[in-house]
């Protein structure tokens, strides 16, 4: 189960990433918005509660640039997000850094690109090995 919220200004991107995924056999749990003006911190602390509960395995967040969503969701404990707007850094935010949110911004992506960053983001593992041990000092920065 995958995560998934915006602000106002990402309804339309998250709406194609449902179900343009779906389609592949995703499911998502839509936290909202649905166009109704909100702040993204309180989206970005919903999706990630899903995460950090165990009830999701990922996420996926949406505002206008996606800074402000990675910013607010690097901020609670065990999540590891990244903004990703390029294939490249998208695939390897996982194997090297095994990022479990993506941020992506609304006003700087298309929803078709926006779709197949979702996808590289959901399908890629994480490599494990010598990166293992830079996410553990990442999360020992956390628990300081």
């Amino acid at each position: 189960m995958i995560a998934i919220g915006c602000d106002h200004a990402g309804v339309e991107m998250k709406k194609a990433i449902i179900e343009e995924l779906s389609k592949k056999g995703f499911e998502f749990k839509d936290m909202g918005t649905d166009g109704e003006p909100c702040d993204y911190p309180n989206m970005a602390e919903a999706v990630c509660g899903l995460i950090t509960s165990g009830e999701c395995e990922k996420g996926i967040l949406i505002c206008g640039t996606g800074i402000g969503m990675s910013i607010a969701a690097n901020k609670i404990k065990g999540i590891r997000a990244a903004l990703c707007s390029d294939s490249f850094s998208t695939k390897f935010t996982r194997l090297h850094n095994d990022s479990n949110v993506m941020c992506m911004g609304a006003r700087t992506l298309g929803p078709g690109l926006a779709c197949e960053l979702a996808e590289i983001f959901l399908i890629t593992g994480f490599e494990g090995g010598r990166h293992q041990r830079r996410v553990d000092l990442i999360t020992a920065l956390e628990n300081k």
